[in-house]
């Protein structure tokens, strides 16, 4: 068992992955010479050099665009965005072609390519660098949308996105980049659609995925000590949804919140309490509820950002409201 950041267990999975197949190229902004915005590609130039690892011009649109073309001649490109925000730019390329190309075309294309990169708020990187996008790309058919939490599960997730023969959006919450965990020796993939439950419990389910677990963890340790029961699932595939797992939590535990990073209106926790409240009805003793960040665009000033996201204190008041 090894203990690997974030970072390194991405970075394992992808070298591992290119090892094996001389499809796979990795391209985007200073993935080579830099090493990666976040050294995500750390020491991959040097090992697989230029034609493999390629730096490209700020052109989202246009580094999406040749990716996919790629995809469709039978490469299988891993598209880095520095950011998920600048993903906007290469949008029409994801959703029109990507998306949609092995649809349009019965099955003559398909588009085996990962969307990778920092997704989510940073700290203080404001209202243009700290959103959180799963909800848009979740809403599209043809995509498939993964956020882990944990680097085992960053590892094993991307591994199997790579092998994918679909597009994948893989958000990787920026905040999580240096944090460490186990990763169990040798190769292994986990996956997609398959819930992981970080906390039995009997009281309550709280579902959740992403940075905003940094939250829901300590949260569910200090109700804990009030007698109260927390189930944690961690959902990791937005799309697919492993529904099932989500089901027999709630059918457990009769109660439902949902805590994700991004906004309240339209977000992927609308699309679970739906489910939950269409599959589950009469097994709930209280509404689904949700903690999401404020209705605002990301503020600067550190004290407001803090206040605009989740919180440990503000899933336990929800929690403490939905069991009195």
């Amino acid at each position: 068992m090894a203990v690997l950041t974030y970072r390194e267990a991405l970075n394992r999975a992808m070298c591992e992955e290119m090892d094996k197949d001389q499809n796979i190229f990795l391209m985007g902004e200073e993935v080579g010479h830099y090493e990666g915005a976040y050294k995500v590609s750390q020491g991959m130039l040097a090992k697989y050099g230029e034609k493999r690892v390629i730096d490209t011009p700020i052109s989202e649109n246009g580094f999406a665009g040749v990716g996919i073309g790629a995809a469709m001649v039978g490469l299988r490109p891993i598209i880095e965005f520095m950011t998920w925000n600048f993903s906007l730019v290469a949008i029409d390329q994801i959703i029109n072609s990507a998306a949609k190309m092995n649809y349009m075309s019965a099955g003559q294309f398909p588009i085996p390519i990962v969307f990778r990169g920092a997704g989510g708020a940073g700290g203080r990187l404001a209202a243009q660098h700290s959103q959180s996008f799963e909800s848009w790309y979740a809403h599209v058919p043809g995509l498939k949308v993964v956020a882990p939490y944990s680097p085992s599960d960053a590892y094993g997730l991307l591994k199997t996105s790579i092998k994918d023969n679909n597009p994948v959006i893989f958000i990787e919450s920026e905040v999580l980049y240096g944090t460490k965990g186990e990763v169990r020796d040798g190769e292994f993939s986990i996956p997609l659609g398959k819930a992981d439950i970080k906390r039995e419990g009997t009281h309550l389910t709280i579902i959740s995925w992403s940075r905003a677990l940094m939250y829901v963890i300590p949260a569910a340790e200090k109700l804990a000590k009030e007698g109260i029961s927390v189930e944690i699932i961690d959902i990791r595939s937005i799309r697919p949804l492993d529904l099932d797992t989500i089901l027999k939590s709630v059918r457990k535990t009769n109660r439902a919140l949902v805590v994700e990073e991004g906004w309240n209106v339209a977000g992927f926790g609308a699309q679970i309490a739906y489910l939950i409240q269409k599959e589950a009805f009469d097994d709930l003793d209280a509404p689904v509820e949700r903690v999401t960040q404020e209705d605002v665009p990301m503020p600067y000033a550190a004290n407001l950002e803090k206040a605009s996201l989740p919180s440990e204190d503000k899933i336990i008041a929800k929690a403490r409201e939905m069991l009195s």
